[in-house]
């Protein structure tokens, strides 16, 4: 905010635009790095309600959660080396981005309520408003966007 004293301009240091909520954690995959990763990301969006005053209700909250969730779990079983989980946040989303080593572009499957396991993507993309996934130099990186909005 800015304010106005006599014509003159002071800035406060709440001023307009501020930069995004961003944090990263690497994971080995070993055993418990998915439960690591939720609880990473259980603190950013505390964090995040604190830095950024953000209102997030319990929809939004077990989204991020499931989201993460879902992504670490695919980075830890389909990729042979390590992973990186990166969370960016502003008062509207909650960007969740995993990088691992693995080239294989994760499959969506149809919707199919018989077929045991490989929901993972339908679930993510039943949550998020985007999902962007691309290959990187040293495998691929996932990206989902989840709203921190009511739907």
């Amino acid at each position: 905010m800015t304010e106005y004293l006599d014509g003159a301009v002071i800035p406060t240091g709440f001023d307009v635009p501020v930069e995004p909520l961003r944090r990263a954690a690497h994971y080995s995959g070993e055993p418990g790095c998915i439960a690591q990763a939720r609880s990473f990301a259980s603190l950013f969006l505390d964090q995040l309600r604190t830095e950024w005053c953000a209102t997030i209700g319990p929809r939004a909250d077990g989204a991020v959660l499931l989201v993460v969730s879902e992504l670490v779990t695919n980075a830890d079983r389909h990729s042979r080396g390590p992973y990186i989980l990166e969370l960016e946040g502003t008062g509207t989303s909650v960007a969740v981005t995993v990088y691992d080593s693995s080239g294989a572009v994760p499959e969506r499957y149809p919707r199919d309520p018989e077929r045991i396991g490989r929901h993972g993507l339908e679930i993510v993309h039943a949550l998020v408003e985007t999902v962007v996934v691309e290959r990187v130099p040293v495998g691929k990186r996932v990206r989902a966007v989840v709203p921190l909005t009511a739907a």
